[in-house]
């Protein structure tokens, strides 16, 4: 019996990832990661680099990022704090999800992670605050390959749940480029 529970989300490359919790009256244990687990589970890709933010309000926007090739980076995407509406969006040239997005609410209470492969735009908006967030990825970061899109953009469709009025943004997500104004970079299958 694995400790970790896989779903598909509706773009099947996307998967949502539940690691058992084993408590008693002390707190509890989880393995929150296990090569042999995941690649059993189809995520064989290999992690270099952990990643944690915090963000002091609701509301932050933290997207939607991407990191074009030869550095392009999937995620591993979990909360031990707080609670986020993640998103992927499939920004993959000649795949039949093309600029469809997905998105599950993760918490550190309901305790699932999310995995968002490489050539997908990735972002998620705090739905509380003083929200922290830890994600694996498999590529080191590479400010030459830092891109983004515009987190709101119309022709995405994305619901997320918010006012959109009351977003926090970074000055580089506040000015990003709409999904249209931008050739990806990255082709169906070659991940």
């Amino acid at each position: 019996m694995s400790n970790l529970n896989v779903e598909r989300l509706a773009i099947p490359d996307v998967l949502l990832l539940k690691p058992k919790k084993f408590g008693d009256d002390r707190g509890f244990f989880s393995e929150v990661y296990n090569l042999d687990v995941f690649q059993a589970a189809g995520l064989k890709a290999p992690f270099v680099q952990d990643n944690h933010s915090r963000s002091a309000q609701q509301g932050v926007v933290r997207g939607l990022h991407y990191q074009r090739p030869p550095k392009a980076q999937g995620k591993l995407v979990r909360v031990v704090k707080g609670s986020v509406y993640d998103v992927a969006v499939d920004f993959r040239k000649g795949s039949p999800y093309f600029g469809q997005w997905v998105g599950a609410t993760l918490s550190a209470e309901n305790w699932t992670q999310i995995w968002v492969p490489p050539g997908f735009l990735h972002g998620f908006c705090t739905l509380e605050p003083e929200t922290e967030v830890i994600y694996k990825v498999t590529d080191y970061y590479a400010p030459e390959c830092d891109a983004g899109i515009y987190w709101n953009d119309p022709a995405l469709g994305i619901d997320w749940p918010m006012d959109p009025a009351y977003a926090v943004l970074s000055g580089k997500d506040s000015t990003a480029p709409m999904f249209a104004d931008v050739e990806s970079p990255f082709v169906y299958g070659e991940f």
